[in-house]
């Protein structure tokens, strides 16, 4: 069943147990109460990552609290979306923009790796799965993504099971077109690692190139930013062989 869009959704930590009030945060109240001016009665969609979705109804205890109180499961709990995406880390504000994104585009697992021309850094794993949190909000997703802790490409390589198949975005491919080598995957467990503003390094390309479960691919004719190719190889893969099928 799709989402229901017309409805506020909001992400709650608690069990969503029928008639069991949850107490919004306090950001969840000023959102509610003072930008939304919702009032007693009103209804919201909530959502946990393990129990579904539901129809809430707010109760105003106190003029400083509000209670969600469920009262139906409009969707039931998904499995969670099984695509990873491996990432090097971008510069703050444009990381936010592409863990939304990646989410958006059906990323159940995000991954930073550590390259040898990586320029952001990973200093706040907590506001990276906020962000995560906030991209399910807005776009209907019930199983949140998890943002693993950052790892080295080589050790993540090392320890990679054969049976997820990792596709890179090779910006120095001689081709342009990334569906034929797409079409040659076999394996339904993907992963898609896109590398730092400025690209793998020749050493990493050979190590990539050389492991077993890396398929290469090109992305068109032009050199598009890290941001930029992660959400062009999402929908490429996504549409090809991945959940848009």
């Amino acid at each position: 069943m799709r989402a229901n869009f017309r409805m506020q959704r909001l992400y709650v930590e608690d069990a969503i147990i029928l008639g069991t009030g949850i107490a919004a945060s306090s950001e969840q109240f000023n959102y509610l109460a003072n930008v939304l001016r919702m009032t007693d009665g009103a209804e919201v969609l909530i959502f946990n990552g393990r129990d579904g979705e539901w129809k809430a109804r707010l109760a105003f205890p106190s003029k400083k609290k509000i209670v969600l109180v469920p009262q139906e499961q409009t969707r039931s709990q998904p499995a969670p979306c099984d695509l990873h995406y491996l990432f090097a880390p971008l510069k703050v504000g444009r990381i936010d923009y592409l863990i939304q994104k990646a989410v958006e585009m059906g990323a159940g697992i995000l991954q930073p790796v550590m390259t040898q021309h990586v320029q952001g850094k990973i200093t706040n794993l907590e506001r990276l799965q906020a962000n995560a949190i906030e991209a399910s909000e807005q776009c209907g997703i019930l199983a949140i993504p998890q943002v693993q802790q950052p790892v080295k490409l080589r050790d993540l390589l090392e320890n990679w099971p054969s049976s997820r198949r990792i596709i890179y975005c090779d910006e120095g491919d001689e081709g342009q077109n990334p569906l034929p080598a797409l079409s040659r995957i076999k394996e339904r467990q993907l992963a898609l690692l896109i590398g730092p503003e400025g690209g793998f390094s020749e050493e990493e390309r050979q190590l990539l190139r050389n492991h077993q479960s890396v398929t290469p691919i090109p992305l068109g004719p032009r050199i598009l930013r890290a941001d930029t190719a992660a959400v062009a190889a999402l929908a490429v893969i996504q549409a090809a062989i991945g959940d848009w099928q």
